[in-house]
This record gives C-alpha cells, sequence and structure tokens, in this order.
C-alpha cells in the first residue's frame, strides 16, 4: 500500500505540536510564571478543557495541504478561546502560522488574501478581549508583522512552484516540437534520397538497356562494335553505383561514411557536356547549347537543373524512337535560369508514358521545380516531338 509523505509529514507535525503545547501548558501555569516576575493576573491554571483547545488548535496542521484554508479557520477557533479564557497559549500560535503559510503557499491569491484578514483580524480580537495583558502595543505591531512576513513567504513559494511548473512545461513543449520537427526532416530526407535514387537508377539503366540491345544485335556481325557497347556498359553501371553510394551514404552511422558522402559533390549544370557524351555513346544523338552569361548558382537549382535534363534525355532515350535527335538548351537570363530539353521523336508514344503510372520521374521533377518557385511545361511540341522545359527564377542574378 502506498504511503502519501506529504501527509504523513503533516500528521507528525502536528502531533508534534500538539505535544509540545501542552508539555508547555502544564509546566508553565501561574504559579511558575509569578515565580520568574511575570504578570499573570487574571490568568487560569492549567486543566484538561485547555489541553483539548491545545490539541484541537494544533490537529488542523494535519491536513494543511488538502484543505488550506478550513484548517486555518479550525484552527483559529480554538486559539481565541485559549485567550479568551486567559489559558496559556502554549505553542498554538506556530500552529496559526503554519496554517497561514499553507493558505498562501497553495491556494489562489483571493483565498490566500483572505486567510491573512482573518488571522489578523482574529489575533487582535483575542488580543484585545483577553484578560492577561502580557505586552504593549509594540508586541501586536510585531505578531502583525511576522504575520504578514509569514504569508509573503508563503506566496513567493506559490509562484515560484507556478514559474518551475512553468518552465517544465516549456522544456516538454520544445520537446515535443523538436521531435516532431526531427520527424519532418527525416521525412523530407528519405523523400529527397528517393527521388536522387529514381534519377539516378531510371537513367542509368535506361542507358545500360539501350546499349545492350545494341550489344545484341551486333555481336555476331560486328564483335568489335559489340565490344564497345559492352564497355559502355560497365562504364554506365560504375557511375551509377558511384553516385548510389554518395546519395545512400548521408544514412550510414559511421560519421566518417557520412563525412565522404557529404565531400562528393552533386551533378549540376557543368556536368552537362558529360551526360550529352553518354547519350551519344547510348545511341541518341544529342546536342547542347548554352546562351547568356554563366553565374553561380545556387546548389538546389543547380541540382534541380541537371536532373530535369537527365530525366528529360532518359524519356526521349526510352521513348523518341529510332532516328531521333535531342537538343539539350540551357539559357542565363538576369533574373531566370532556362532549361529545356527538345526531341524530334513520336510525341504520343511520350505524352503516354508521361501519364502512365511508371511516370515517376517526371513526376519528381515537377516537385523540383517547385521547390524553388519554377515553372514547368511538360508535353509534345506542335510540329512533332516532345519537350520538358523549365524555367527557375534567381535571386539578384543568382
Amino acid at each position: 500500500m502506498r504511503i502519501d509523505r506529504s501527509r504523513l509529514h503533516d500528521t507528525v507535525l502536528a502531533g508534534v505540536v500538539a505535544a509540545a503545547s501542552v508539555a508547555l501548558f502544564a509546566l508553565y501555569g501561574p504559579d511558575r510564571l509569578q515565580a520568574e516576575g511575570l504578570p499573570v493576573e487574571g490568568m487560569r491554571q492549567p486543566d484538561v478543557f485547555g489541553a483539548l483547545l491545545l490539541v484541537a488548535a494544533s490537529a488542523p496542521v494535519a491536513v494543511r495541504r488538502r484543505w488550506p484554508l478550513s484548517a486555518l479557520c479550525a484552527g483559529l477557533v480554538p486559539e481565541t478561546l485559549l485567550n479568551g479564557l486567559g489559558y496559556g497559549t502554549g505553542m498554538s500560535s506556530l500552529a496559526g502560522i503554519v496554517l497561514l503559510y499553507s493558505v498562501a503557499s497553495y491556494r489562489g491569491l483571493a483565498i490566500a488574501l483572505a486567510g491573512l484578514v482573518l488571522s489578523l483580524v482574529t489575533y487582535l480580537a483575542g488580543a484585545v478581549s483577553a484578560p492577561v495583558r502580557v505586552g504593549g502595543a509594540s508586541e501586536y505591531v510585531v505578531t502583525a508583522v511576522v504575520l504578514v512576513a509569514v504569508w509573503g513567504a508563503g506566496r513567493s513559494l506559490r509562484l515560484r512552484r507556478a514559474y518551475l511548473e512553468e518552465l517544465k512545461d516549456r522544456a516538454a513543449r520544445l520537446e515535443r516540437a523538436h521531435a516532431a520537427d526531427t520527424r519532418a526532416a527525416r521525412a523530407e530526407e528519405r523523400s529527397r534520397i528517393a527521388r536522387e535514387l529514381h534519377d539516378v537508377v531510371a537513367h542509368h539503366v535506361s542507358v545500360m538497356t539501350v546499349q545492350a540491345a545494341a550489344a545484341r544485335r551486333v555481336l555476331a556481325s560486328d564483335p568489335d562494335l559489340a565490344r564497345e557497347a559492352l564497355s559502355a556498359i560497365e562504364h554506365t553501371g560504375r557511375l551509377a553505383m558511384t553516385e548510389m553510394r554518395n546519395i545512400v551514404g548521408v544514412l550510414r552511422t559511421d560519421t566518417r561514411a557520412d563525412a565522404r558522402a557529404e565531400l562528393g559533390p552533386q551533378p549540376g549544370v557543368r556536368d552537362l557536356p558529360s551526360l550529352v557524351e553518354q547519350m551519344r555513346e547510348a545511341g541518341l544523338p544529342t546536342r547542347l547549347l548554352v546562351t547568356g552569361e554563366p553565374v553561380p548558382l545556387p546548389a538546389g537549382v543547380d541540382l534541380a537543373a541537371y536532373r530535369l535534363v537527365q530525366e528529360g534525355l532518359t524519356n526521349s532515350l526510352r521513348h523518341a524512337g529510332a532516328g531521333a535527335e535531342a537538343v539539350v538548351t540551357v539559357r542565363y537570363e538576369p533574373y531566370e535560369l532556362d532549361v529545356r530539353v527538345e526531341d524530334d521523336g513520336k510525341g504520343p508514344a511520350q505524352e503516354m508514358e508521361l501519364s502512365s503510372p511508371s511516370g515517376h520521374g517526371l513526376v519528381g521533377i515537377r516537385e523540383r521545380v517547385a521547390l524553388y518557385g519554377g515553372i514547368l511545361n511538360i508535353g509534345p511540341l506542335p510540329g512533332g516531338g516532345f519537350e520538358v522545359r523549365a524555367r527557375l527564377p534567381l535571386k539578384d542574378g543568382q
């Protein structure tokens, strides 16, 4: 069975105060006080009724946390009777101080003020009506100051307790917000890695598939050409593995592996010539046109432009058909980067790829362009062919 320690402590405190009050009440009667030179005129001799009043004044301390104001009122009644009947009060005044402190510490301001006023009025009324005059007006002032100071200490403790609770609540809210931000960041990172992996795998696998088909067709008639195609497949596969290692490296727990992964630069517009050359080797005649004055691009825009060209050329390689050509145009404008991939192949087949469930790459391109506030156009050209075009805004020309 679980024991409420705070209630146990209050009960013990009430017992100690009651025992001490009864002991002082019995030991320091009028005869002893008169022998010590203290005024005892009008003071009654100790008896059982007076001892019971002292116990009654101390007992409410046991419930001071649960019902502080009620306990204070219950304690003030026997203490007032002790003063009014001329009994010695022993340590009952200490019980009243503890109860006043409890009201100030565990209740709101209005109830706490009511407890303070009640204590002051009761004390002054008992002091005026008591038949025993022990001290002068200065004693009443000192006692009132002590009551107000005890009340202030209780209010200070309550405010401090409320402040600490607010700090704990704020820390809990911040921890929950931090956990939510962490989850969102992880989800965003997983989404980014998924897009990067799709772009890399889709592009390189498409190139390898086309080269493998070409090698199969010329394997018997032209072994040298087939060998070149197989070498290109090997090279493309190595490039794909290298890029995937760089992307997946951020998921490793080893910090050294993370550092190596972060050191690997992401592809950008500067890598478009090698991408165009790779598409030529795969069998798609491709040209690269760069107009305008090149400027340093933000890393995200640079990567988005590269992935758009990569996905556009991969789409052309898959669906433009035999004899098709592709043109990559990169135009630097004062506040915009215009990136376009065009081919003169079969537009309807590519339009089917765009609307099919497997066209996740072009959907990923839409997300990338939208992320940087760009405008994306994907669809067939009026005169035949297919176009993937994005206009990405640049702030302050960058």
